[in-house]
């Protein structure tokens, strides 16, 4: 299988798994910075140079060595499953991509038909419920995640585990695991520990959200989302990462971590 979603420098300075939904646009910029002093001038997940990445060809044979190897420093970074659903929701359901276009083709139309959802009109900008429509898709990405059906799980949904999974698996080991709600001390701590062609001022650093602006703003805080069943459903979906990782799962308003990650533990667990 290899290690479908691993970006390493050019450099050989670090290697990353990336884990949609989770500060990847901003994290794959830095890497490219580190090496080349400027930035990628466009979405860092359509750059076919600059960097090594699994999904190029010519990339695999270097990424499976390294790693296989321990030859890089690695990391990868996650975030509350709450927020990671609903962002997800926000951006691919409702929004309209780069292209243009709906997500995924007729994935939102089928949605809409079959779990009787909203998503704000043609543009993702009119007034609909919110809340009714995110628990529905709610069901989907569950059906998705546990029976495969109607489609198989889109990665933006699917649980941070199995992404971080695969990495250990196939015979990566992390150096460090940081969350998306405390990025500058993560990222500073991944920095600190690595040498880089270009140093890199991450107080400077502007945010790479490239989903940002594509669907409706969220209209009510976190926990107006997830009532008892929905909760339900969260860990029946993301029991693994609520516990490797270290989110509260009884109070979906709090974001933050209630722990620290145990590396160990998580490529025990995460490793079988």
């Amino acid at each position: 299988m290899g290690f479908p979603g691993t970006w390493m420098t050019e450099s050989e300075s670090v290697v990353y798994r990336v884990v949609p939904k989770c500060a990847c646009s901003t994290i794959g910029q830095i890497m490219y910075y580190s090496d080349h002093g400027t930035f990628f001038d466009g979405d860092i997940h359509d750059a076919m140079s600059g960097m090594h990445k699994w999904a190029i060809e010519d990339s695999q044979k270097l990424i499976a060595d390294n790693v296989r190897s321990h030859r890089s420093y690695a990391f990868t970074c996650v975030r509350n499953p709450y927020t990671r659903i609903l962002s997800s929701f926000f951006d691919k359901i409702c929004g309209i991509q780069r292209n243009g276009r709906r997500y995924r083709g007729k994935l939102v139309p089928m949605v809409i038909q079959k779990y009787g959802i909203e998503v704000g009109g043609e543009d993702g900008r009119g007034e609909f419920d919110q809340i009714r429509s995110f628990r529905r898709f709610l069901l989907f990405a569950r059906d998705t995640i546990r029976w495969k059906r109607p489609m198989e799980p889109d990665i933006h949904w699917s649980a941070m585990s199995g992404h971080v999974s695969t990495f250990i698996v196939n015979g990566g080991r992390y150096d460090r695991i940081f969350w998306t709600e405390k990025f500058n001390e993560g990222m500073g701590a991944v920095l600190a520990d690595i040498d880089t062609p270009h140093a890199v001022d991450l107080e400077t650093i502007p945010r790479f959200n490239e989903s940002e602006g594509h669907g409706p703003k969220r209209a009510h805080p976190v926990e107006d989302y997830f009532d008892d069943l929905s909760m339900h459903l969260v860990y029946e979906i993301y029991k693994r990462d609520f516990e490797v990782f270290k989110y509260d799962f009884e109070n979906p308003a709090n974001k933050m971590p209630v722990a620290e990650i145990d590396l160990d533990e998580v490529h025990a667990k995460l490793g079988e």
